[in-house]
């Protein structure tokens, strides 16, 4: 099987690495079909034109914020038709929740007295797109914790103080998005919600009633049980199979290109690429 990773950020969301680092790094590690999905942007692709991509097929990617049942659900975009008007107007829409997102967190964090600096978030995040993680290095930064690891674990994590989750479209909506781009809506990470396995098969469920077409079954270093799981409820809902590493930075996670082994009897997402 070809080395696959279709989940991948730089420096355009909350990557560590320049879009042309992280093909240099990818090209390094074998990868042979790879997907740059930053968060709500497609900058990254505008930085690569001159990039010798070294035998590397690259799909047009991106990954979508979204809201399912007040649950922060993240569906990726695959081979995507970058220059089509309303992939345009979705990317606008995402900024727009993005900053006012990252107003409302820096308002919660200052309320339970946390000497949060927007504009240092802002700096963090080279000026645009500020998520989450951002907002994890300033706390590092200024002491509050020790690791950014913690800053989620104590504010920024899933129902934590610093989780504003009301400003993303719900998901049907993401996913139309995708599909009117010409591209394949995959549910992201679906292990990563802290959901029931029923309430992760409902989520499934209304995402394919909504146009969804392919869920990732390995998303960096799941167990093989877990990739199991995700595999036999891939086959169950006729769901193509994708894979990342959902890389950040080299020492976080799963570097690019590196994931567990995909399980077999999956039809892959880019079997026809």
């Amino acid at each position: 099987m070809k080395k696959v990773d279709l989940h991948s950020h730089t420096t355009q969301s909350d990557g560590s690495l320049t879009p042309e680092e992280l093909i240099e790094r990818a090209v390094l590690n074998q990868v042979e079909i790879l997907s740059i999905t930053d968060h709500d942007t497609v900058a990254a692709y505008g930085e690569l034109s001159e990039v010798d991509l070294g035998g590397l097929t690259l799909i047009p990617g991106i990954e979508l914020s979204s809201q399912w049942r007040g649950v922060n659900v993240h569906i990726v975009g695959l081979k995507l038709n970058l220059t089509e008007p309303g992939l345009m107007a979705a990317v606008s829409s995402q900024q727009a929740a993005r900053s006012e997102r990252a107003t409302l967190i820096t308002q919660r964090l200052i309320k339970a007295g946390i000497p949060i600096d927007a504009d240092r978030v802002l700096q963090i995040a080279n000026m645009s797109n500020i998520g989450r993680p951002h907002f994890a290095q300033h706390m590092v930064e200024l002491g509050v914790t020790k690791n950014m690891n913690t800053a989620f674990k104590k504010y920024l994590g899933n129902g934590k103080i610093g989780d504003v989750k009301q400003c993303w479209p719900d998901m049907p909506d993401v996913v139309e998005w995708i599909r009117v781009a010409g591209g394949v809506p995959v549910l992201a990470h679906p292990l990563k919600y802290t959901m029931t396995r029923t309430k992760l098969r409902a989520l499934v469920d209304e995402f394919v009633e909504a146009g969804g077409q392919a869920l990732e079954v390995v998303s960096g270093q799941q167990t093989t049980d877990e990739n199991n799981y995700l595999a036999r409820l891939c086959r169950e809902k006729t769901l193509l199979a994708s894979c990342g590493s959902d890389f950040h930075q080299p020492s976080q996670w799963s570097d690019i290109g590196k994931m567990a082994p995909f399980p077999k009897d999956c039809e892959t997402v880019w079997l026809n690429w």
